[in-house]
């Protein structure tokens, strides 16, 4: 996810490593922290492959500072990921959030309501943090107060964000039919 992340803000507009970092922290929170020694690996990587290029400016105070920007390639790499998110960037809440937090740049009202229609179905299929004899087990079943709790909130989480992704997927294919 911080390659999408990193392609995703640079699109957006050319930043500076820590501006990146802040942002990528700001998205992914305190659950995954972003450390320089993933970050700026993951640059070079991006840079060395074709879809990142770096500039030197001035910095304000005394040291110059490398400006980071999406190039052509770069923009076509992101769209493709956006496209076609991998499984886990579908099923894992984390990284869905982020890959939705760069979905308006899909140009297209289909090919975001298709993303969007992904996740739906993920969350259509009966699942569980718990199962018994092959079968989800309800916050009603579980055995303790906390997982009784784990169980209910999972629930009213996946119900608002149906909710949503039935209100989202329609006002796109309102978009696309320009009703």
């Amino acid at each position: 996810m911080l390659e999408l992340s990193i392609l995703g803000f640079l699109r957006e507009e050319p930043l500076h490593g820590y501006e990146l970092k802040t942002r990528i922290q700001g998205l992914s929170g305190h659950i995954r922290p972003v450390s320089d020694g993933a970050l700026y690996p993951a640059i070079t990587r991006l840079v060395k492959a074709g879809l990142v290029e770096q500039r030197t400016e001035p910095g304000k105070s005394a040291a110059p500072r490398r400006i980071l920007s999406l190039t052509e390639a770069g923009r076509g790499h992101l769209l493709s990921r956006l496209r076609e998110p991998k499984e886990a960037e579908i099923t894992d809440g984390q990284r869905f959030f982020t890959l939705l937090a760069f979905l308006r740049h899909l140009p297209g009202p289909a090919e975001q309501a298709a993303v969007l229609r992904r996740r739906q179905a993920f969350l259509d299929t009966p699942a569980s943090f718990f199962y018994r004899d092959g079968k989800p087990v309800t916050a009603e079943e579980a055995p303790d107060l906390f997982r009784q709790g784990m169980l209910r909130i999972a629930r009213a989480t996946g119900t608002e964000e149906k909710k949503w992704l039935s209100e989202a997927i329609s006002a796109l294919e309102g978009e696309r039919t320009g009703r």
